[in-house]
């Protein structure tokens, strides 16, 4: 089964010539958003329901405006409002040594540089300067964040499934500690 990666979301029509307003989802939007590049649609989280190439693709602020081949028109692209624009997994681009994408981050199972497991990543927030890792596990009430710098993440191995991270203090509640 084919896995797909979310690369936008179209948040409604812009204009009337068929072009959607995309929030990006990807750090390579001016690569999947040039024209003729190859995209799948569908709802959240669910299989794509359509196969769309690109016919131009512009930046506006934080935006980009996207139309499709053969959607010409405001009521060609009015149904995929609020849909994902997604690539094959045989899409995605390599990243450089040290980074790694956001699905192979999640499920991480998270040790101490001391050899204490903290829990399993569940979520990688993007409030800003630095992305957070959201960990959960059964020594905390509380989900611990952890800042993606290099001096928390001491090391990622995907093949084991294992994080090793140095906690700074106070990420860890006085409850939890």
């Amino acid at each position: 089964m084919t896995a797909y990666y979310t690369v936008g979301v179209m948040t409604k029509p812009h204009g009337l010539r068929g072009e959607m307003k995309v929030y990006p989802r990807t750090d390579f939007a001016e690569k999947r958003f040039a024209p003729g590049s190859k995209l799948y649609i569908r709802a959240e989280g669910a299989s794509p329901i359509a196969e769309v190439v690109v016919r131009s693709g512009r930046q506006q602020q934080s935006m980009w405006i996207v139309g499709f081949h053969d959607l010409n028109a405001i009521h060609d692209v009015e149904r995929f409002k609020g849909m994902e624009l997604c690539v094959e997994e045989s899409q995605l681009e390599p990243l450089p040594e040290g980074t790694y994408y956001i699905h192979q981050l999640v499920g991480q199972q998270v040790y101490t540089d001391d050899g204490t497991f903290l829990g399993e990543l569940k979520e990688v927030l993007k409030p800003g300067a630095n992305d957070v890792y959201v960990v959960r596990g059964p020594r905390q009430k509380e989900d611990i964040l952890i800042p993606a710098i290099p001096d928390c993440i001491l090391s990622v191995d995907l093949v084991a499934n294992r994080m090793t991270v140095h906690l700074l203090p106070g990420l860890l509640s006085e409850d939890d500690e």
